[in-house]
C-alpha cells in the first residue's frame, strides 16, 4: 500500500510515518498544509492519504476541505482524516459527499499501528470507518425525532459496529453471536432504515450516514 501523510506538526507527521513504515507501508509523500496535501495526491497517486483536519493556512477545517477535494478528484483513494477532538459534525460533513473509502479517527489512535493499518486497508477496500468514541457519543445523545427508534437494542449495537467499519465476521466475534445472526440483524437494519436493495457495501455506508444524521 502506498500512502501520503499530511500534518503540519513535524513530530506528529514523522510519528505517523514511522508507524506506517514499521508496518511495511510505503509512505510516498508528506505534506505540512492542505494545499500541499492535494498536490502530493496528484503527483504520487497513492492508495490512501492520512491528514489532519486542522492545518494551515487557517488551522480550522482546511484538512477537511482538502479531503473533500481529494476524494472528488481521486474517488478510488482511501482518505483518513484525523482530529484531536470529538467532532461528529465534521465526520458527517466528510461522509455525506463521498462516503465510500472515507474514515474519521481521533489522532490518538493512529499511533497504534494495528488500528491505523487496519483502518487504511478498509478504506482502500471502499469501506467507511468512524472512530468508536464518536459513535459512542452519538449513541448517548437524546433525540426528539430518532430515525433509529425502530431498531432493537441488539440492532443498534450492530449498527454501532458497522459505523466503526467492522465486517460481519468481526461483529459476530465482538458480540459472541454467529455471523448468520449478524447478517439477519443487518438485513433488518436496512429494512427499518428504508435503505433500498443494492450493493451491500453501499447499503452499509447509507446505514452509517443515517446513524450519523440521527445525532
Amino acid at each position: 500500500m502506498r500512502v501520503v501523510v499530511a500534518d503540519d506538526d513535524l513530530l506528529t507527521r514523522e510519528g505517523i510515518v514511522r508507524v506506517l513504515e514499521q508496518a511495511g507501508i510505503d509512505v510516498v509523500g508528506q505534506a505540512e498544509d492542505a494545499d500541499s496535501a492535494v498536490r502530493r495526491m496528484t503527483l504520487t497517486r497513492p492508495d490512501a492519504i492520512v491528514l489532519d483536519i486542522r492545518m494551515p493556512p487557517t488551522h480550522s477545517d482546511d484538512g477537511l476541505r482538502a479531503a473533500q477535494a481529494i476524494k472528488a478528484e481521486h474517488p478510488e483513494a482511501g482518505v483518513l482524516v484525523l482530529s484531536q477532538y470529538v467532532e461528529p459534525s465534521y465526520a458527517l460533513r466528510l461522509l455525506e459527499d463521498q462516503p465510500a473509502g472515507v474514515g474519521y479517527l481521533l489522532k490518538e489512535r493512529v499511533f497504534d499501528g494495528v488500528v491505523l493499518v487496519d483502518a487504511l486497508r478498509r478504506l482502500v477496500d471502499g469501506e467507511t470507518v468512524v472512530d468508536p468514541t464518536i459513535v459512542a457519543r452519538l449513541l448517548g445523545k437524546k433525540r426528539r425525532n430518532d430515525p433509529l427508534a425502530e431498531l432493537t437494542r441488539r440492532e443498534r449495537e450492530v449498527l454501532e459496529l458497522v459505523a466503526e467499519g467492522l465486517s460481519n465476521r468481526a461483529i459476530a466475534t465482538g458480540l459472541f453471536i454467529t455471523e448468520r445472526t449478524v447478517e439477519a440483524h443487518v438485513t433488518q437494519i436496512f429494512q427499518k432504515l428504508r435503505i433500498e436493495t443494492g450493493a451491500d457495501s453501499h447499503r452499509r455506508v447509507l446505514a452509517v450516514l443515517a446513524f450519523l444524521r440521527s445525532r
